[in-house]
């Protein structure tokens, strides 16, 4: 049996570096930061057990939360080009501090899955 991309990169404690990471730049990203809570416990936590279910991992996320049903839960913000682009360079460099952990299919394919994602989430 195949290995998911969640073993290959070590499990949970990959995502939570790249989730911190992620949150790290938005917090000081003046479009990104206006559309999260003042804490931001709760998205780090909800951002992680989806990526760590998404990728193979324990169905944590779908426990607690239910279905992902990424694009109902986003509709109250404004997802514009420009926002789109600012999670991508967000995630992008969350992606960057994590990269010596990847080979370059598994960068690829999480930087695939977080074109796609950030592009069906736009929705102005």
């Amino acid at each position: 049996m195949e290995e998911s991309l969640f073993e290959l990169v070590g499990g949970e404690a990959f995502f939570e570096q790249l989730v911190n990471a992620f949150y790290d730049a938005v917090e000081l990203d003046a479009t990104l930061r206006p559309m999260y809570p003042e804490d931001l416990t709760g998205p780090r936590r909800h951002l992680t057990l989806f990526l760590v279910q998404y990728w193979g991992g324990p169905g944590t996320y779908q426990e607690e939360r239910g279905h992902p049903r990424l694009r109902m839960r986003h509709v109250p913000f404004r997802i514009t080009k420009s926002a789109r682009d600012a999670w991508l360079v967000a995630m992008g460099s969350a992606l960057s501090s994590v990269r010596d952990q990847l080979s370059d299919e598994q960068y690829e394919e999480l930087t695939s899955y977080f074109l796609m994602a950030a592009d069906q989430l736009r929705n102005v």
